[in-house]
């Protein structure tokens, strides 16, 4: 009798339970109900409101501008999002990257079609590279691109036995001079190459959505086999180029101006001689082309303001193939080249004084003027002029002025140059001489020199407004926001510092005007990472 008595209570107590279920899931699905109801009544109320009010702010309107429509509402809201791209306000800007970088990424988890069969093909276009680099990403526009020989690794990884992750990388900077993204890279790299933008005169919608989808191409360190293309915006890989057989590459490229061609320095492995490869950049940058460099060990190329010619530094030095080993430093023959683009001929070849002087590093003034710096090879007391310019049609080089010729200031070594063709400002660095030093080219002298230890990549302060004109009377127009945009340099170093090189307006108009310490202003931000030998600017 107990026995049945407690299967009764249990059987009571069963029922309750399933009772008190399906009393909650129906209570479940009332308040569902009741939300989804509630939701639908907000969302009609939202609806009828606005239409209200647009319908009492069109009658209000038609009574003053009979000629008045409906249409005018949606033209005035596309036309406000077409502008919101070139707002200028950081947040803004920030949150137009965002977009644009949240549709990149949807369109490569879901929209893009996986085809395996293509993907296992050679085709470096398609191929995932998630495996080989890693990319950390911030919803920021970028400013400047940098290659990095000491980047912090994955804090998770440190302590893995089995983790053989390098710490080489490419960052994009922004103009606060903080990180956006930092992508891996399996060998140390050398030069960064921005594709360039046709300017568009009627500032479209695509042509700014342009300036920040484009790729920055990433080359080894000489002599390397290999260049990558990133996005610029994302910093991811989007395609890894080997170099071709008997080829390696020599650390630098440029684009042609409407960005379509890439142009690479190159090595013939076997006869020394320099090569320069030409690159489809719009066919997956398939090499399509090569030219002779007129010359050995091409290091740096740029490309002139006529869109017709290549000038080409020729270091004059032979690099074994599997090493950086310099193998003819008594008989080298450095040469300044300028070649047509199309055809490779020959145009002009100049040489400096001493057959030491290596011509390696080049920038070009908007006016067709090369900046040229040099790294002499030869004996460390002789002094030989280490920053030139040269002109087509010149017969020689020209020297800038140093004070009192003291050239060894810079211990023989320049890494970069830039330009300021608006401000005629020349920047050079040297990481063994440990500093940078700004020239005045309209009076080819020196402004100072500033100590930044291991210093050397290099590039033109863009766009920027010194914060000593908040609160000035500035006028509105065009012309008095460019008269107080900054001038200078944003140079990076080893030592993971980003320092702004603001030059002093009066700096150039006498030396006794302003106090040479004063001259140039330094700023820096400094970063846990060590930047590499250049600095590339959007």
């Amino acid at each position: 009798m107990p026995t049945i008595e407690t299967k009764t209570v249990m059987s009571i107590t069963e029922d309750t339970c399933q009772s008190n279920e399906l009393k909650a899931q129906q209570a479940d699905k009332l308040s569902n109900h009741e939300l989804l109801i509630t939701s639908a009544l907000t969302a009609f109320g939202t609806v009828m409101g606005t239409a209200a009010l647009l319908s009492i702010h069109h009658r209000y309107r038609k009574q003053r501008q009979p000629d008045s429509s409906w249409q005018d509402y949606l033209t005035g809201i596309c036309s406000q999002l077409h502008l919101l791209p070139s707002i200028s306000k950081p947040p803004l800007m920030r949150f137009s990257s965002a977009c644009q970088q949240a549709a990149c990424a949807w369109q490569q988890a879901y929209c893009l079609p996986i085809n395996d069969e293509h993907t296992s093909n050679n085709s470096l276009g398609t191929n995932d590279f998630s495996a080989m680099h890693t990319t950390t990403m911030l919803a920021r526009p970028v400013c400047w691109v940098s290659g990095v020989a000491a980047m912090p690794k994955n804090i998770s990884l440190i302590n893995d036995d089995s983790n053989d992750e390098n710490d080489f990388g490419v960052v994009g900077i922004d103009a606060d001079r903080e990180i956006v993204w930092q992508t891996t890279m399996p060998e140390r790299v050398h030069d960064i190459v921005v594709q360039p933008i046709l300017n568009d005169q009627d500032n479209s919608l695509n042509s700014r959505q342009s300036c920040q989808n484009r790729d920055v191409v990433v080359m080894g360190r000489r002599p390397s086999e290999k260049f990558w293309v990133l996005d610029t915006a994302t910093g991811q890989v989007r395609f890894a180029i080997k170099a071709s057989d008997r080829r390696h590459f020599y650390g630098h490229a440029c684009y042609s101006l409407d960005g379509s061609t890439l142009y690479v320095t190159e090595n013939d492995t076997q006869s020394l001689d320099g090569k320069i490869g030409v690159y489809n950049a719009h066919g997956d940058y398939q090499k399509v082309a090569e030219f002779d460099s007129h010359g050995i060990g091409p290091h740096e190329l740029i490309m002139h303001p006529d869109d017709e010619t290549l000038v080409i530094a020729n270091g004059g030095i032979k690099t074994e193939q599997a090493s950086r080993e310099e193998l003819n430093l008594d008989i080298m023959l450095p040469s300044l080249v300028y070649l047509n683009r199309h055809e490779g001929k020959l145009l002009e070849q100049i040489t400096p004084e001493h057959n030491q002087m290596s011509v390696r590093h080049l920038a070009m003034h908007n006016d067709g003027t090369v900046m040229i710096g040099i790294q002499f090879q030869g004996e460390k007391h002789i002094n030989v002029s280490l920053v030139l310019t040269h002109k087509r049609g010149d017969t020689s080089f020209k020297s800038l002025t140093m004070p009192d010729n003291q050239w060894q200031r810079f211990h023989q070594y320049i890494a970069s140059v830039a330009v300021d063709s608006e401000r005629n400002l020349l920047c050079v660095t040297t990481p063994i001489g440990g500093c940078a030093a700004i020239f005045d080219l309209n009076s080819r002298t020196l402004i100072n020199d500033v100590s930044l230890p291991d210093c050397a990549g290099a590039s033109v302060l863009a766009n920027s407004v010194p914060p000593n004109n908040v609160g000035s009377d500035i006028n509105n127009d065009v012309k008095d926001k460019d008269k107080c945009k900054e001038s200078g340099f944003i140079v990076s170093d080893g030592q993971g510092q980003l320092t702004k090189l603001h030059v002093e307006h009066l700096a150039t108009v006498a030396s006794a005007v302003i106090n040479k310490v004063e001259r140039i202003a330094k700023d820096s931000k400094r970063h846990m990472m060590s930047f590499d030998n250049h600095l590339q600017a959007l």
